[in-house]
């Protein structure tokens, strides 16, 4: 079922990462910074109901969507009362998880702040423009959409996979040092000159955007 889901969803336009058990599915939902997850609560290790209450309890915020055969009200008021957004029971059409999967990430669209403010940083997203203690930085296109994704996950570990899902629409097999390259220029209009860095490499994870200093 999860390598339909991921093909199909991947047809739709969306990245799609996998956890093939539990441990690894709290480690990616805490340590990543997903727009949605989709948990199924017969995962091994520990199950779909576990990982929800353990991400919840870690602060993370994330829309999920609860997968399983249980249908009866007290699992649904249970799963809600753990912090599920939205739960869905087996066997389900495709295009019905399409529609929860697209309403969630509108809401999250919706709730995010037109103005991010981290330290002497300051990014407008309904004008694009961004400023580091007062000074304008000049961006292009793809530097704007590659800081915004940065900025708005500020304090979480993206990898290099996420950003070019996110910012490329696609793997970019062929361009291997894509990312790498943006980034370079990012912290040249950003970070340089500053004592305090922004942008920081995760070895062997991907990038952080937040105050260094703190």
């Amino acid at each position: 079922m999860a390598a339909t889901l991921v093909n199909n969803l991947k047809s739709e336009g969306l990245g799609v990462d996998v956890a093939e058990n539990g441990a690894k599915g709290i480690l990616m939902a805490t340590n990543y910074a997903y727009d949605l997850v989709i948990l199924d609560i017969t995962l091994p290790e520990p199950n779909g109901t576990q990982i929800l209450k353990q991400i919840r309890q870690d602060d993370c915020e994330t829309p999920v969507i609860m997968l399983t055969a249980r249908s009866s009200v007290q699992d649904k008021v249970t799963h809600f009362e753990s912090g599920a957004d939205d739960y869905l029971t087996k066997p389900f059409a495709f295009m019905e998880l399409l529609v929860r999967v697209r309403a969630l990430l509108r809401r999250r669209s919706a709730q995010q702040t037109d103005v991010i403010h981290i330290a002497d940083f300051e990014l407008d997203r309904v004008t694009h423009r961004a400023k580091r203690a007062d000074r304008r930085i000049e961006l292009s296109g793809k530097e704007y959409a590659l800081l915004e994704y940065l900025a708005a996950n500020a304090g979480r570990v993206l990898s290099r996979a996420m950003i070019l899902e996110h910012v490329w629409d696609q793997s970019f097999e062929s361009l291997t040092n894509i990312v790498e390259v943006y980034i370079r220029q990012l912290r040249n209009k950003i970070d340089e000159g500053y004592p305090h860095k922004l942008i920081r490499t995760v070895r062997g994870a991907g990038y952080i955007f937040g105050d260094s200093s703190t």
